[in-house]
């Protein structure tokens, strides 16, 4: 075919060959975007997956807690809370305060821990504590051991038994027991109860050095026992 009869051609055919190479260039476009759409879907389709295990993984390492709560709620009872749980969580769970009951002395928004017991006593209570009409030496207590009551009737109170301290062990002045700050060198049942007195009276303490306001203690006693405090 000549260079003339070859421009005949395209002239003859020019828009049939147009038409195609358009059809053409279309079917190539569709395609690719096609496989574009395509890569984007399974892309999203695999993040979904992994987040969706890694939340799976996150259920499954939930870690959960039983806290005993007790006293002026209205339903006190033993309850399974998730890790990182607060008391306020639990006073909700328990349906909420009984009308009268006082928690001005508590702080809310401490988190709890296993075996934890929680009372929350009534104003009038909270009242004769700190009159000195009742004998009640703790708002919160920790129970660290399996609380053994082997005669109920013999001082209607539970021990724990097995358990010990030391001085080489941190007392938490904000929630130690009268038997665990009498642990502490210097400090007898008097100084203890002064403690736990002011605590109930003033709330807790905001630095070990606060103790020093306790009626007793003075700088050469809190010298002997700083190191073994926190709170």
């Amino acid at each position: 075919m000549t260079k003339e009869e070859f421009l005949k051609y395209l002239y003859k055919y020019w828009k049939i060959i147009i038409a195609i190479s358009v059809i053409i260039f279309i079917i190539f476009f569709y395609s690719s975007y096609n496989n574009k759409v395509v890569q984007l879907k399974k892309k999203a389709i695999e993040s979904n997956m992994i987040a969706n295990t890694k939340e799976e993984k996150k259920e499954v390492a939930k870690e959960y807690f039983y806290v005993d709560i007790k006293g002026a709620v209205v339903n006190p009872n033993v309850y399974k809370v998730v890790d990182g749980s607060r008391i306020i969580d639990v006073i909700n769970m328990a349906g909420g305060l009984k009308e009268g009951a006082d928690t001005s002395v508590l702080n809310l928004s401490k988190k709890v821990n296993d075996e934890m017991l929680i009372i929350i006593y009534t104003a009038a209570e909270i009242s004769e504590i700190k009159e000195g009409k009742k004998t009640i030496t703790e708002v919160i207590k920790y129970i660290e051991k399996e609380c053994f009551c082997p005669d109920p009737e013999i001082n209607g109170a539970c021990n724990n038994q097995g358990e010990t301290k030391d001085n080489s062990q941190k007392i938490n002045i904000n929630t130690a027991t009268l038997q665990e700050l009498m642990t502490l060198s210097g400090i007898g049942e008097s100084k203890a109860q002064s403690i736990i007195d002011y605590r109930l009276s003033n709330g807790n303490f905001t630095s070990i050095d606060d103790i020093k306001n306790v009626t007793g203690i003075g700088e050469s006693l809190f010298d002997k026992i700083k190191n073994n405090l926190t709170i």
